[in-house]
């Protein structure tokens, strides 16, 4: 009897703090979901083509086959499947099909419609203001050399000189290989909202958790009088049962909101420098290490940053962003991952490009920074970054 009327008591003080907040929490509710907070939805590339079908000079058949095409070409804006294919689909002859291609394909964006990569980049260099001769000819049989940047074997094919090959190659990856993913309305606009926010206060950073756009748990109302009348029966013995339930949830909720903050604080205490200087003092981090400050598993310390991202005042970023492994300096001090990628980025920005710096140099440089990296490591964190070899990034200028 005591522990209920104890459990009576909590609840009821529970029952007087969310009355007190809930007139606040449906006023920053009805604001955070004004509709003009809301954008517009853009049409796909598919009702954009429509719409420059309907306008055409097609005969009524021809814009339904136009149709046909259209709801066959992909979100990358190529046509899927072959016009013998798609005749015999839809009871036209291949020609009749094909003549109707031609007018979708010089339709907005240029290369929509094409069912290769090389006729994609074909019907962008015809719509180009300056003739690009060269170019066409080099996409109509070489584009594996251009992708490999082997332009010396190209211009020996050709008979022309290597730096007339660079300028018509130069053109051609100006072009679109994707016209369609340029459009758009394809995939669903995703918006990212901070689940923490990192401030600066009087020289110091303070954690905030960001739980405005949280619904606040409420319990019904009655219910609420139920339970708050004094008399015991089966009813208000349920209703205490899940209640307690309730409170089990609640805080659980509050329980992982205060992993979440003590994670980020954890974070912000060991890259300080990182917030106040920049990515070149970032520190390597492991989920075990802030896991053993947190008092907490390390798998508990990776759920809580799992998809969790954190506005600074040096950015976006998600939270594992902060979790890297590192390298030795030769003073002792270790050295991000993710540093050293910044580092590897900043090379390959300002090098020679007619000259462009092997995996071998970059690591050289890096050493004479103080930095203890192979030329192994550097190629397997330049892959990482997506940046080709030196090879293919040379330019014949």
């Amino acid at each position: 009897e005591e522990e209920d009327e104890k459990n009576l008591s909590c609840w009821e003080e529970y029952f007087q703090e969310q009355l007190e907040s809930e007139q606040t929490f449906l006023a920053r509710w009805a604001e955070k979901n004004n509709y003009e907070n809301y954008v517009a939805g853009s049409c796909t590339l598919q009702e954009h083509l429509l719409q420059q079908l309907g306008l055409s000079q097609l005969s009524p058949r021809g814009k339904m086959i136009g149709e046909f095409i259209v709801g066959n070409i992909n979100h990358n804006g190529y046509l899927v499947g072959s016009t013998e294919e798609l005749s015999s689909l839809i009871g036209a002859s291949q020609k009749e099909l094909e003549r109707v291609l031609e007018v979708i394909q010089t339709f907005e964006p240029a290369g929509v419609g094409a069912r290769s990569l090389r006729e994609c980049l074909l019907i962008q260099l015809g719509e180009l203001e300056a003739e690009a001769p060269l170019a066409r000819e080099i996409v109509a049989g070489y584009l594996p050399q251009v992708a490999d940047n082997r332009l010396k074997e190209i211009a020996a094919a050709l008979n022309v000189d290597v730096h007339q090959v660079q300028a018509a190659v130069d053109i051609i990856r100006s072009l679109d290989p994707k016209p369609g993913c340029s459009f758009g309305g394809n995939r669903d606009t995703r918006y990212l909202i901070a689940d923490l926010i990192v401030e600066k206060v009087n020289n110091e950073y303070i954690v905030l958790v960001n739980d405005s756009l949280i619904p606040r748990l409420t319990i019904n109302s009655y219910y609420r009088s139920l339970l708050q009348r004094k008399e015991e029966n089966v009813i208000s013995s349920f209703i205490r049962k899940r209640l307690d339930s309730a409170l089990w949830l609640i805080r659980s909720i509050e329980h992982r909101r205060l992993t979440l903050y003590r994670v980020m604080e954890q974070i912000v205490k060991v890259q300080a420098e990182f917030f106040a200087h920049g990515i070149n003092y970032l520190k390597p981090l492991t989920l075990k290490e802030v896991a053993e400050e947190t008092g907490v598993h390390e798998s508990t310390v990776s759920r809580a940053a799992s998809n969790k991202y954190v506005q600074t005042p040096r950015g976006l970023f998600p939270l594992k962003f902060f979790f890297s492994s590192g390298l030795d300096k030769y003073n002792g001090e270790s050295v991000s991952s993710s540093s050293i990628k910044y580092h590897l980025r900043e090379l390959v920005g300002s090098e020679d490009a007619s000259k462009p710096l092997s995996d071998q140099k970059m690591a050289g440089i890096l050493r004479n920074k103080g930095i203890l990296i192979s030329r192994r490591t550097v190629s397997k964190y330049r892959k990482e970054l997506n940046i080709p070899a030196s090879g293919k990034r040379k330019r014949h200028c």
